[in-house]
């Protein structure tokens, strides 16, 4: 794995964030595409060809393309009752538990984190109001692997903060069925409504409805290029949470950290996906070398060694840094999903810490526990946007409502200057609404006096 021991070289490499735009499929990316489309096209064309025909075709669209894109012959889109009753028998009692536990931890994470409304009477009612939304459509991914963790990390908190109607989408196998992992947890959840679609396709249905699905207001959860781009390009027929791209570790640490953990979190994070990106940001060369040969050492009997190894080769490094606080205002430049902190007197450096999706503090918090049980949701910024946004949370299934209701002295108070301020604006008729309204909280105040 590559050491860089200037962090400017650094910067203008693995800690150089390109711009979403920039995204370029893969070669077998590439020829699927042209085995599915009959040509060469880029993600973006793929993505509005696939939504202009989902908006016109409905599900019939959806039909073709899952067995065109997913090789999957569907029959009924939603699952049924039975099936997801069914699928508990299907996994082994070890997994249940498991997920058990992770669904527990999720929701008392959860349950701390309610929005709260408020209403001030002291000028008659101001405040807000916080409602739920109605139904949200959560995109689980598929594909090579099955992912009950993002069903509980998605479901759990809508249903928390009072969705009333939360309907899951994920890629079916090529028999037509949903991995049974993937029901169990929808149940545990407490997902009303599971549908078996996967892709770009998936996110139109839900934008914009077909006979099958229902259309819902917003649209959460991680995918692949095909999904964020969808998820964009409906941004304002219905709401999205962020735009998640690959995931991505960076992990800063002293020489008082373990070098094998160090080399198995950068692992973990590898394995996801060839576009993965595992980072080490240390401040001893000879740390740095200990991390690299771990590295080798662990990732010989790795199953997923091969998809591992080419992110580590294409995005992976470790860069050597002057000293901790620099290290820090690397990371803080990058934004993180995941920054991993293991340094002498971590607690410390907490508040310098701006730009993360997460911080796992201590050797003990390893990221592999936050993407299953430690509690906060696994969906997270990625790419960068850590600058401005946060993990999914409550907040993303609530809207805020404004209440006004001001009296008769608080029109006086305040009417004058709302007035004049639409008049500089030129909005006569919003200052004519406001002088008769005026008018009469002066005459009512005169009338009784």
């Amino acid at each position: 794995m590559r050491i860089i021991d200037d962090v400017n070289a650094a910067r203008s490499t693995v800690l150089r964030r390109k711009p979403f735009e920039e995204a370029e499929l893969s070669p077998m990316g590439k020829q699927r595409v042209r085995e599915t489309f009959g040509e060469d096209l880029t993600a973006d064309q793929v993505v509005d060809r696939i939504i202009a025909y989902v908006r016109q075709s409905g599900d019939e669209a959806l039909r073709d393309l899952s067995l065109r894109i997913d090789g999957a012959r569907i029959g009924s889109f939603e699952v049924s009752r039975d099936e997801i009753a069914a699928a508990s028998a299907e996994v082994d009692e070890a997994l249940l538990s498991a997920l058990k536990t992770a669904a527990g931890r999720i929701r008392d994470f959860h349950l701390k984190q309610r929005v709260q409304g408020w209403v001030d009477f002291s000028e008659g009612a101001l405040g807000q109001i916080v409602r739920p939304l109605a139904r949200v459509g959560l995109y689980v991914p598929g594909g090579t692997a099955a992912y009950p963790s993002t069903v509980l990390m998605t479901a759990i908190p809508a249903k928390v903060a009072g969705v009333e109607e939360v309907v899951l989408t994920t890629p079916p196998k090529a028999d037509g069925k949903v991995p049974a992992s993937i029901l169990v947890a929808a149940d545990l959840a407490g997902v009303d409504r599971v549908f078996r679609l996967g892709g770009a396709q998936a996110v139109a249905a839900l934008a914009y409805g077909t006979e099958s699905v229902p259309r819902v207001d917003k649209i959460l959860g991680p995918g692949n290029i095909f999904v964020v781009l969808a998820k964009r390009k409906v941004f304002g027929v219905v709401g999205i949470d962020a735009l998640p791209g690959p995931t991505e570790t960076l992990i800063i640490a002293d020489d008082s950290a373990d070098p094998a953990l160090c080399a198995a979190d950068m692992l973990a994070q590898a394995e996801h996906d060839p576009l993965a990106s595992a980072l080490l940001i240390t401040t001893s060369r000879d740390f740095a070398r200990l991390v690299d040969e771990e590295v080798e050492r662990q990732l010989v009997d790795l199953p997923r060694r091969e998809i591992a190894r080419q992110s580590l080769d294409r995005q992976g490094a470790i860069v050597v840094a002057a000293s901790i606080d620099e290290a820090i205002q690397l990371a803080n430049e990058y934004g993180p999903e995941h920054l991993c902190l293991t340094v002498r007197e971590g607690p410390s450096y907490l508040g310098k810490v701006r730009n993360a999706g997460g911080i796992f503090l201590g050797e003990s918090s390893s990221e592999a526990l936050g993407d299953y049980a430690a509690g906060p949701s696994h969906v997270m910024p990625t790419g960068g946007t850590a600058r401005f946004s946060s993990p999914l949370n409550l907040a993303d299934f609530v809207k805020v409502i404004s209440l006004v209701a001001v009296n008769e002295e608080i029109m006086r108070r305040a009417g004058p200057a709302a007035a004049a301020i639409a008049k500089a604006e030129g909005l006569t008729a919003h200052a004519r609404a406001l002088e008769m309204r005026l008018a009469k909280a002066v005459s009512g105040k005169e009338t009784q006096s």
